[in-house]
């Protein structure tokens, strides 16, 4: 069975050779989006062969979306630049066992590093990611961040996506921040309208969750950390939501 890679970019020199040449191991095709990157992401993809495809950035989900006609395959394994699959999730690809009971998407425990330590804590992992799945009656959602896959039978598999993310906390905060700023306007449009007390509510039950619940209290200061930077998008995601609600009115 063939299957079609597809990636998303924008400014990814750093990743994107070595995500094409992890994808060619499954694919036999690899397709990446790219938003007209600053870099050498576009050549470097081109020198490692794969089609590029040049639009500007739509939002995570319709980016997505916009490279399935690309795709020759109907079975797509959509990954990030920086992201990679791990040995358990590679055999289950290649030894066709998604075949099996009738699954049109696959969704992989995610493993994220922060440098080279893994991020075992403050609700970290498992994270469930949906990046394989069939595009004949599955596809990403419309969704401007955090996009998911809209699925008619979606299974959970305990194999593994590796990535790695940022080298640093400010490299978390920054994307984050960006995050939140995209969130915000997408529940803008969606017609959500929230209180005065939301964003702290949010950004304090987010903390205690992450710190207390998750295990990020047996962590040190990184599980600290983490969980202040989780408080800290759920704030900020309302804060700017409430900015929106103030200026329309």
């Amino acid at each position: 069975m063939k299957i079609s890679g597809l990636i998303i970019t924008f400014n990814e020199e750093k990743n994107i050779g070595r995500c094409i040449d992890a994808l060619f191991r499954i694919c036999d095709e690899v397709i990446v989006v790219d938003s007209f990157s600053k870099d050498k992401t576009a050549s470097i993809a081109k020198e490692k062969g794969a089609i590029v495809i040049e639009q500007s950035f739509l939002g995570d989900g319709p980016q997505r979306t916009y490279g399935l006609p690309y795709c020759k395959n109907d079975w797509v394994l959509n990954l990030d630049a920086d992201e990679f699959l791990d040995k358990d999730a590679e055999d289950f690809i290649l030894k066709e066992k998604y075949l099996e009971g009738g699954y049109d998407a696959f969704s992989f425990r995610v493993k994220n590093f922060l440098g080279d330590k893994l991020i075992d804590f403050s609700g970290w992992y498992p994270d469930y990611k949906v990046r394989f799945f069939n595009k004949k009656s599955a596809h990403p959602s419309n969704s401007i961040v955090h996009q998911s896959i809209v699925t008619q039978s979606e299974k959970k598999v305990p194999v593994h996506i590796l990535h790695y993310g940022w080298e640093s906390l400010e490299q978390i905060i920054s994307k984050k921040n960006q995050y939140s700023t995209w969130h915000a306007q997408q529940l803008f449009d969606q017609g959500v309208r929230i209180c005065f007390f939301k964003p702290v509510l949010n950004g304090t039950v987010a903390f205690v969750r992450c710190y207390f619940f998750k295990k990020g209290i047996f962590n040190g200061i990184d599980g600290l950390s983490i969980a202040m930077i989780q408080s800290f998008f759920s704030y900020m995601k309302y804060a700017k939501l409430l900015k929106l609600q103030k200026r329309k009115i």
